[in-house]
């Protein structure tokens, strides 16, 4: 069983999918991002850097999915990554135009058949506020720069392509705006149930109410 992790900058992909290790007692695939050595200068100046920026992450994540999937499944009966293969698409269709946007996409469509296909998407949903509030309070040095209106396109990329399109595989979305699964246990359960009804992986209750709003 393998299921990812997807959503926009900051609405805590990667610190879910660490949380619900232990309980899936799965193995875990991290997206690495800090290695890119253009996304620092991306975010001064995405115009300039975005096409060696978006290359460098679609052949990185490539080599990543296409060699760590099926290793790890082969080691680990369950596995969670904290990305999927098509969030780079998203990305490229806003930072890249013209002949750039042209060439990318016929290298992402050859890639993209090699890539091993999750038997599950979770969709972390949360408001361009909500967004930019935690990456604000996480303070990553090359975030600082991140602009609101480059968050919000990217905000309703993942909406029109999470919502809005056909997929090969099942796509679980969860509202993260009220959820705050470090601190409350009981978010973190209700996610975690959430996700074993949609693969029909037990133990798992067939109802369970979503966890009431937190005092901010």
């Amino acid at each position: 069983m393998y299921f990812a992790i997807e959503g926009v900058i900051g609405v805590g992909k990667t610190t879910l999918a660490r949380l619900l290790q232990p309980a899936f007692q799965a193995a875990l695939l991290l997206e690495v991002f800090e290695e890119n050595p253009f996304l620092s200068s991306f975010y001064s100046d995405r115009a300039r850097y975005a096409f060696q920026t978006q290359m460098f992450f679609l052949l990185s994540r490539y080599h990543q999915q296409r060699r760590g999937v099926p290793a790890m499944l082969e080691q680990s009966e369950h596995l969670i990554s904290d990305y999927t293969f098509e969030k780079d698409a998203l990305f490229a269709s806003i930072n890249l135009v013209g002949d750039e946007l042209d060439m990318y996409y016929r290298i992402q469509e050859a890639l993209a058949e090699k890539i091993p296909q999750p038997d599950l998407m979770v969709y972390l949903r949360a408001s361009t506020p909500t967004l930019m509030e935690r990456i604000a309070r996480r303070d990553r040095a090359y975030e600082r720069m991140m602009e609101w209106d480059y968050i919000d396109q990217l905000n309703q990329a993942y909406d029109r392509f999470f919502l809005n399109q056909p997929h090969a595989m099942p796509v679980l979305v969860i509202d993260a705006n009220a959820l705050d699964y470090v601190r409350y246990v009981e978010d973190l359960q209700w996610v975690e149930n959430r996700i074993r009804q949609a693969l029909q992986l037990s133990p798992f209750q067939p109802e369970l109410p979503m966890p009431r709003n937190h005092d901010q």
